[in-house]
């Protein structure tokens, strides 16, 4: 859920973080895995679209089921990775996992995170078009989750996080829907009625429509399926995928082999 940096392209980067500042981006990781804090929907979101990554990925790369790290193996980009909710699992599932970040205190926090656990994370710096001037090579699985809604230009992101999927290889988007009931939802009622997310987190002229991330990822020669919803099911405080994909949703497409 973080703003990218409209005109920066330079190559994503590593920071280092010194002794100084340990305990500080230590503080700020307690503070984003925290699953009661102000990240909560986030964590209460990740359960649904890990589960539904990993068993995307098992279809599409043939990979029997109940293996303890069944990405082992493939490479994986989380752009906006933020402080590495999604990256942390992956790499446990086995995956090379590259997270991006334009805020470069989200990507030392995660690093101090993911250092704090033993996992060995590339955590970077910077923007999506940074990666792709670096001449980054593509990756088997980029996931663009909760980004799309934040950027300048939701059409031309789309096409440049598709150009770093190779041949052969997937993307899974996720974002709101820009309609009436997730104005209703997402915006008025979760940040200004429940309080779970800060007030102006989101720009609801900044949502897309399945209609135009299908377009996006046409136009990048991609193959799009169609959107899943996501819905959140208050008594238990959890969600799941539904047909209804009026508020969140979801979008796998996958680059031709050839």
């Amino acid at each position: 859920m973080v703003k990218t940096i409209e005109g920066s392209r330079a190559a994503p980067s590593t920071p280092s973080i010194d002794a100084t500042e340990v305990a500080k981006f230590s503080a700020m990781a307690a503070d984003w895995w925290n699953p009661t804090g102000k990240f909560k929907p986030l964590h209460q979101f990740n359960p649904v679209r890990l589960r539904f990554i990993r068993e995307t990925a098992e279809a599409h790369f043939a990979i029997p089921g109940g293996q303890t790290k069944p990405l082992e193996g493939l490479r994986l980009l989380d752009i906006g990775c933020g402080g590495g909710l999604v990256c942390e699992p992956m790499s446990r599932l086995g995956a090379a996992v590259t997270g991006v970040d334009a805020s470069e205190a989200n990507i030392k926090t995660a690093l101090t995170h993911a250092q704090e656990q033993g996992l060995a994370i590339d955590y970077r710096a910077g923007t999506a078009e940074g990666l792709i001037d670096s001449g980054e090579p593509p990756f088997d699985i980029v996931l663009n989750l909760e980004v799309v809604e934040h950027v300048a230009d939701a059409h031309d992101f789309l096409k440049d996080t598709a150009s770093l999927v190779r041949p052969g290889g997937l993307m899974i988007v996720a974002t709101l829907n820009r309609t009436a009931k997730a104005l209703a939802t997402a915006v008025i009622g979760a940040e200004y009625v429940l309080g779970w997310l800060p007030r102006g987190t989101h720009d609801w002229s900044k949502f897309v429509t399945p209609d135009e991330v299908r377009a996006a990822l046409l136009a990048a020669g991609m193959q799009p399926e169609p959107a899943i919803g996501v819905s959140y099911r208050p008594l238990s405080g959890s969600w799941k995928l539904t047909s209804d994909a009026s508020v969140n949703f979801m979008v796998v497409a996958k680059r031709p082999a050839t």
